[in-house]
Parts: structure tokens; C-alpha cells; sequence
């Protein structure tokens, strides 16, 4: 069994005994009584920045004095398009509190939260909606196309932006029939995204974005996801059409978190500026 299928098994098991604690029905009313969240607001270039307390690849990214909340107020000040949260328990140590705390702290900024996670189940976008969050992650390749769609139609009726994470060129080309923004009040943007980090391996390889950049889909905004680092990183990416870069191990690790997401962001505007 690969690293992704145990994740996505694991997720159905976190569904299962959460629907049995509580039911799609209750859950559906939390989410509706919870505040909307900030819109996604995207320009020329931008960075959606991560606080994961650990990867299964990087191993432990806080120690035991890490201040999530700094780390936030920092991603903020950086000028993040929103934050990724982890709250897959086992290999990431994170969890839908995280998700929660982030998007009350976010909101004064104005910048969404997005769950990332193995979602394998509508009841998960409506938990990431009673949590706050302004959008959520769906692994494309983990899943059928009939999952994908009930999961971008909860997210769609819940108001959610969604990132479809793909890994290769038929991922890709699965993302045809969905359109950027729905019609209505609440629209929200669907964003592509290419993961060079392959999740059934772990294996990591940049060359991924070049090789994914002639198929990705010209009607949504292209996201690249792991491995980015720098700026000369980010310039790589924005030259191949990128929109978006998903920055999460860096930033962990970085002495001014707000600094070096501006630095990436400004290489990111600059690039895209001068194509």
C-alpha cells in the first residue's frame, strides 16, 4: 500500500467515527451558523502559505516553543493569498482545531484558511466549514471522478474555493469540465495545482512543473505546490505560468517568516510582470 492510499484509508476511517459522533444533518447546521470566511483575492502572482507542524519527508518543523500564532500574524503581514493548515493526525500532527484557531485569527487580515487534508468525503468540506476555513484541498489522483465532483459541490454550495491537486498529465486533463468561478453569491474560485512531490512515493521533482506546464488547464489558475523554496524557485514557476505557489517547509523554518513570503511573492509579481 502506498503512502497516499494509507492517508486516503485513514481519512475514511476519521469520517467514519466523526459522522458517528455526529451526523451530516447537525453538522450542516454548525457549518451554516458559521461566519463566511474572507474571499481567496488573487493577483498578477501569489503565495499561499502553509504552517504544518510536520511532514512525513521534513520530520518535526516546531519545536516545543513554536507560537502558531506568530507564525500566522506572520503570513499575514507577508501579504499570504491565504494559509494552508494541515489536520491529518497521524503523519502531519495536525488537526481541525489548528484549522479553527487559524481561520479566527486569519479573518481580521482578511486572509482565508484552507484545510488541507486527504478528503475523501463531503462531510469533511462541511467540517472545514464549521471550522472556518475559506477553502479546501482535493487530491485528484486519490480519488474517482464521481468523488471529485460530490466534494467541488459541497465545497461550492458551502462557499469554499477549492486547489484539485494533480501529480501527472491525466490528472490534469480530468480538471477539463470544471469551470474557474461558479455563478452567484457564493462563487469561489477552483485552482489547479501540480504537486512535484509525488504523495504515493513522496518522491520530489521539480522538473515536474516544467513537464506539467504545457497541460495545464488555461481556464483556472495554476498552482505549484512543494519543493519551493526561493525566489529563484518561484521565478522558475511564474515564467511557466504559474499563478500561485503553495510554500510550506521553508517558511516553517525561516528566522522572518513575513520576510522571506514577501521576498517569494515580489519574485513571483516580477516574473510574471516582465513575461
Amino acid at each position: 500500500m502506498t503512502f497516499l492510499e494509507r492517508m486516503a484509508a485513514a481519512s475514511r476511517e476519521r469520517v467514519e467515527r466523526a459522522r458517528a459522533t455526529e451526523s451530516d444533518t447537525k453538522l450542516a447546521r454548525r457549518a451554516e451558523r458559521t461566519a463566511r470566511p474572507p474571499a481567496l483575492v488573487l493577483d498578477r502572482f501569489d503565495v499561499i502559505a502553509e504552517l504544518k507542524l510536520r511532514s512525513p519527508a521534513a520530520g518535526g518543523l516546531a519545536d516545543a516553543g513554536f507560537d502558531s500564532r506568530a507564525q500566522l500574524a506572520a503570513y499575514a503581514r507577508g501579504g499570504a493569498a491565504a494559509v494552508s493548515v494541515l489536520t491529518e493526525p497521524t503523519e502531519f500532527k495536525g488537526e481541525l482545531a489548528h484549522l479553527a484557531d487559524a481561520a479566527v485569527q486569519l479573518k481580521a487580515a482578511r486572509v482565508p484558511a484552507m484545510r488541507k487534508d486527504f478528503v475523501t468525503d463531503p462531510y469533511q468540506v462541511l467540517e472545514a466549514r464549521a471550522a472556518g476555513a475559506g477553502g479546501i484541498l482535493v487530491i485528484v489522483t486519490m480519488l474517482d471522478d464521481a468523488a471529485v465532483r460530490a466534494l467541488v459541490d459541497s465545497a461550492r454550495e458551502c462557499g469554499l474555493f477549492v486547489l484539485l491537486e494533480a501529480f501527472d498529465r491525466a490528472d490534469l486533463e480530468r480538471l477539463a469540465p470544471y469551470d474557474h468561478a461558479a455563478r452567484g453569491r457564493d462563487a469561489a474560485p477552483l485552482l489547479a495545482g501540480v504537486n512535484c512531490r509525488d504523495l504515493r512515493d513522496l518522491d520530489v521533482r521539480f522538473g515536474r512543473f516544467a513537464e506539467l506546464a504545457p497541460y495545464l488547464p488555461k481556464h483556472l489558475p495554476a498552482v505549484a505546490e512543494s519543493g519551493i523554496a526561493t525566489a529563484d524557485d518561484v521565478a522558475a514557476v511564474a515564467r511557466l505560468g504559474y499563478r500561485l505557489a503553495l510554500v510550506g517547509s521553508s517558511l516553517m523554518r525561516a528566522a522572518d517568516p513575513a520576510a522571506a513570503l514577501a521576498a517569494l511573492i515580489a519574485a513571483g509579481r516580477k516574473t510574471r510582470e516582465a513575461a
